[in-house]
């Protein structure tokens, strides 16, 4: 792929990335993709497959966050193998692309949010559980959050149509968010909207933390309750730190611009690099943080993927 600076004052250089390091990067992060989404879809599977998930809000928020990691996944991988195989894309599709990016990657940190409360709730008020999460609510609340993304999203693509001339997409870009929303607005608008997002969110994390850090002291002496309350604390902070590797999405460009500055020949390589620990890395927490650490979610998990391994097997 050809890469041109630009953005960062040394337009004049030009990064070619050789055959063989096209075919590596490539082959990279289309078997992380394929392996984050071959994952994620048989926890899909198995949450299909058993009503005690599908009938539990904890169960149904995760696989909404499992679902929105595969459509961002996909989403980020489509748009890296673009860029390489033609790297200039039509307008209207890099819109349509970036736009379910953009969607996809607001609903991550308000799903963690909610899913925060949820724990909180469980630990904190569990008389009070049944009547506050319900399944009807749990699905108000996944629709909020497209809501709530579609407000921060939906008005880039209006500014682009009310600033933008109509033959703007009918031509080809580079596909990225900073190519296609150049406009001054889309900037402010954007320095805004994530700020207040990740203060109400890491505001909620740490409250819910908190709280819950103060029950397992007051549970002490029922080491059952200690147990829970101590697997919800750790629940929470696993959040924190998959809210940590989200927020680099926002931060990115602030650690690129020294790193190019200081070393405008790796160009290419620091590009690579974040890629894949701001859009690749992220998706593969949440696995973790339900499919493997629950026990009940492991235990099906488990018997499904045997089954497939003895049926794989069969004469």
């Amino acid at each position: 792929m050809n890469s041109s600076s630009s953005g960062f004052n040394v337009s004049t250089l030009i990064y070619r990335d050789s055959y063989s390091t096209v075919v590596a990067k490539n082959v990279i992060v289309m078997a992380l993709g394929l392996i984050i989404n071959y994952i994620n879809g048989s926890l899909i599977h198995t949450f299909r497959k058993h009503q005690i998930f599908y009938v539990n809000p904890r169960y149904i928020l995760f696989i909404h966050l499992v679902v929105n990691d595969m459509i961002q996944l996909t989403t980020t991988v489509s748009l890296f193998v673009l860029s390489y195989i033609f790297y200039r894309i039509n307008v209207s599709l890099c819109c349509l692309i970036v736009t379910f990016s953009v969607f996809t990657t607001l609903n991550t940190p308000l799903n963690l949010a909610v899913m925060a409360v949820e724990c909180y709730i469980a630990i904190c008020l569990p008389l009070r559980h049944a009547e506050f999460c319900t399944i009807k609510r749990t699905y108000i609340l996944i629709g909020s959050i497209w809501a709530m993304s579609a407000v921060s999203t939906l008005p880039d693509v209006f500014i682009l149509l009310a600033t933008e001339p109509v033959e703007l997409f009918h031509s080809t870009i580079f596909c990225q968010i900073d190519e296609l929303f150049r406009h001054p607005m889309h900037l402010k608008k954007r320095e805004v909207s994530y700020t207040v997002y990740l203060i109400v969110v890491w505001l909620t994390l740490l409250y819910t933390y908190i709280r819950i850090f103060l029950a397992a002291r007051t549970a002490k002496a029922a080491k059952a309750a200690e147990g829970d309350t101590k697997k919800a604390r750790n629940t929470i902070l696993l959040h924190g730190f998959q809210l940590l590797l989200c927020m680099l999405t926002y931060v990115a460009h602030l650690i690129r611009k020294p790193l190019v500055y200081s070393f405008p020949e790796h160009y290419i390589n620091i590009i690579f690099a974040s890629y894949i620990i701001v859009q690749i890395l992220p998706r593969f927490i949440s696995p973790i943080v339900y499919g493997l650490r629950d026990n009940t979610f492991r235990q099906h998990l488990k018997k499904y993927l045997l089954c497939t391994v003895r049926s794989s097997i069969k004469p």
